[in-house]
């Protein structure tokens, strides 16, 4: 087998593909029964393969005793020969020993195939498979952790949504409130309190991305690699086993010396990666990493992505990045100690695959592992605060410098007390509230960070006393605003609100920039990626210009199904005569079989059976009726009678058609002869489906079909989940998106 200059590994080929590896390995392992049970098998062979050359050296035995003296000398010796035999008996005496000096060779090699090869499989098996639940049940807990961060993100998200709500529910009580000042105070300190939660919310989507990067390329490569190692440390132990079978066998079989020396060869050119490869090389497939989580404004509240930095927020800011600082170092220590004890036990390991030193692996695998998951919850924790530092100070810089920060201690407070910051009472039995140790500071645990790092240091007693008072009063200056907004609330500019539903400038109106044709479903509001495609512009009204620049094709049902029956739009009384579809032939079509009919180019049609999907309809043109290509004809719109019946413009174009492009009148075509498109086969076969164009789309390559936003094809292939679908266009079959396609 080929040699490999690197050996590739399922960790970086693979990325998120535990689920099939464990299984690929699980079945490796599960294997390892078959293999135990195979020796076993051949055991009960040798063993009974031993008994029976015993029984038959026995048998044969007892002949040879008695006609040993009538085979030496004969039946009536004139002298006794004694324990003497003639050669040709010594001989056959030999040959006798030898069955059954073979006969114990086999024995012996039964016993050694059960306690040598069976029972070392077995146990092998039975302590493979608790490492790879173990390392199942772990990459079950990363996935799970990383599920858990977006759902956090999720509902921090559904947070900052509510504070939004909230924001807007203020500014409606503004606008009919009695006490306009006090509505106004609550609704500026709402959007304070919104713009803290929406820190929070982009912190908290930069934690959450930063996790996931980390559950990507890090976490989740070692949980398989670790998977690989395993199986390859299968591999390796099956090799043992199989060498030491195979030198069993070479020793009680000497004569089928070179047999059992190929085979050995064999086992040895088992190379334990050589699996790995294989199973990568058969599985390799295109990864597209999920895109980072972004900023989402909330529907009632449009907001932009940068982080709030008026000095309101700046105070929650600098008390987060207090915190976030006072843990990091701790954090980076324990995590690095951590990791210089995963690589201790990594480097043990290597020596005991080495042969350099005499431990149990399975063991020293178990305290690897271990090992790695404590290393995995403190990196987690490092990482989260890490980038909570780095958000903020990329931000607004370190702005913990100079900061006087107060030394809150949590605090259950047995007495009526008010907080400091917002001035309402602190209420609860068990530690709903802070209290600074040095000069008496008092807040909710809620709005802990939200009070400015200014402790003026250890205070005494009446000192603190002056100092509460100023505190309330300040609060209170905020529960009964004057009639402007207080000293400590920045001024925000008013806020005016205009449609932002209706209107094709908001981002929540994506469909006002498509054509208003018919209904769309969500997923149909933007086209989705495809290289090179080409999204649809047209609006619901093109100008005359834009109709110049590109001709509009409109596919619609058959005029039955939009245009509703006026009032005696028919004489008498009588539908007859409307309920008769006339067409046009497109293209001149001769009959190829019985039942078709032979039609020229411009011929006037009455339909009298519409295409089912077949591809065919039944026509009659003057007197002959027959059948002829759906694909070549074109359904003519019945004329409106009477005012009120407002039909669709489309001035050099059908309403309907069934062909695969737009087709102009008949004063606009040239003189030569055109050639109608593929004809789908004749009734009895297989009905065909059509799919249309949703967007344009340019071919990339020869394998492509280019479409125009309205265009029919015939559906060849639906997609097989690669995202193309198999169309057909004047006879010749290429690829296109499938999402570009719907069926009609």
């Amino acid at each position: 087998m080929a040699e490999v200059d690197v050996i590739p590994t399922l960790g970086s080929e693979l990325k998120d593909g535990f689920k099939p590896a464990n299984a690929w390995v699980a079945n490796g392992i599960a294997w390892l029964d078959d293999i135990q049970s195979f020796y076993r098998e051949r055991s009960a062979i040798e063993k009974e393969y031993s008994a029976k050359l015993n029984a038959l050296a026995k048998k044969y035995f007892e002949k040879k005793t008695r006609k040993s003296a009538s085979l030496s000398v004969g039946d009536t010796p004139a002298m006794t020969p004694g324990s003497l035999e003639s050669a040709s008996l010594t001989t056959w005496t030999t040959h006798l020993t030898s069955l059954e000096a073979r006969a114990d060779e086999h024995e012996r090699y039964g016993n050694d195939l059960i306690g040598k090869v069976a029972e070392p499989l077995k146990h092998m098996g039975v302590r493979f498979e608790e490492l790879r639940k173990r390392l199942a049940e772990y990459a079950e807990k990363l996935e799970r952790e990383r599920d858990a961060s977006y759902a956090d993100l999720r509902k921090m998200k559904g947070k900052y949504d509510a504070a939004c709500q909230e924001v807007e529910n203020k500014r409606k009580k503004t606008e009919s409130s009695f006490d306009k000042a006090k509505a106004q105070s609550a609704f500026q300190q709402q959007i304070l309190e919104m713009n803290n939660v929406k820190n929070s919310y982009l912190i908290a989507i930069n934690v959450t991305n930063k996790q996931k990067e980390k559950y990507y390329h890090e976490y989740l490569p070692q949980v398989m690699d670790s998977l690989q190692d395993l199986s390859e440390f299968r591999t390796l132990r099956l090799n043992g086993l199989w060498s030491l079978a195979a030198k069993l066998e070479a020793t009680m079989l000497q004569q089928s010396a070179g047999v059992i020396d190929h085979l050995s060869q064999e086992i040895t050119r088992n190379q334990p990666h050589l699996d790995s490869m294989m199973y990568i090389r058969h599985n390799m497939g295109t990864f597209q990493e999920p895109a980072n989580k972004v900023f989402e404004p909330s529907p009632v509240w449009h907001d932009d992505g940068a982080m709030i930095v008026d000095e309101t927020a700046k105070i929650y800011l600098r008390n987060l990045l207090n915190k976030s600082k006072s843990q990091l170092g701790e954090l980076r220590r324990e995590a690095d100690k951590k990791r210089r004890e995963v690589e201790a036990v990594r480097r043990v390991k290597e020596k005991i695959r080495d042969g350099t030193e005499q431990k149990d692996e399975v063991a020293v695998v178990s305290q690897l592992f271990a090992l790695q998951e404590d290393l995995h919850q403190v990196d987690r924790k490092r990482i989260t605060v890490e980038v909570e530092v780095s958000t903020i100070t990329s931000t607004v810089g370190d702005v913990t410098l100079g900061a006087k920060n107060h030394n809150f201690k949590s605090q259950t407070f047995k007495i009526p007390t008010n907080c400091d910051l917002c001035g309402e009472r602190i209420w609860g039995l068990s530690a709903k509230g802070f209290d600074c140790r040095d000069c008496g500071y008092t807040c909710h645990s809620k709005c802990e960070m939200k009070v400015p790092a200014e402790c003026p240091g250890e205070q005494s007693k009446e000192e603190r006393k002056k100092l509460k008072q100023e505190r309330q009063e300040a609060a209170n200056a905020l529960v009964k605003p004057s009639s402007g907004p207080p000293e400590h609330v920045a001024e925000l500019p008013g806020l005016s609100r205009s449609d932002t539903v209706t209107s094709g400038k908001s981002g929540y109106a994506a469909s006002s920039q498509r054509s208003m044709t018919g209904p769309l479903s969500p997923a149909d509001e933007t086209p989705p990626d495809v290289p090179s495609a080409t999204r649809p512009t047209s609006t619901a009204a093109p100008s005359a210009g834009a109709g110049a620049a590109r001709k509009h094709r409109v596919i619609a049902p058959p005029p039955a199904a939009y245009v509703s029956e006026l009032p005696g739009s028919t004489p008498n009384g009588s539908s007859q005569a409307s309920e008769q579809q006339k067409a046009k032939m497109l293209y001149a079509f001769e009959a190829g079989g019985p039942g078709e009919l032979s039609v020229p180019e411009g011929r006037d049609l009455v339909i009298l059976e519409p295409d089912t999907g077949s591809g065919w309809v039944k026509v009659r043109a003057g007197y002959k009726e027959g059948l002829v290509p759906a694909t070549y004809i074109e359904i003519t719109p019945a004329a409106p009678t009477a005012p009120a019946a407002i039909l669709p413009q489309h001035t050099g174009q059908s309403t309907y058609s069934n062909s695969g492009s737009s087709i102009g009148t008949a004063a606009g075509t040239s003189g030569a002869k055109k050639k109608g498109p593929a004809v789908a086969p004749r009734r009895g076969a297989k009905k065909l489906k059509y799919v249309e164009a949703l967007y344009d789309y340019a071919a990339q390559s020869e394998a492509e079909h280019s479409m125009v936003e309205g265009e029919r094809f015939v559906l060849i292939k639906e997609d097989p989940g690669d995202g193309w679908a198999e169309v057909e266009k004047g006879g010749v079959t290429k690829s296109v998106p499938a999402s570009y396609i719907q069926l009609v």
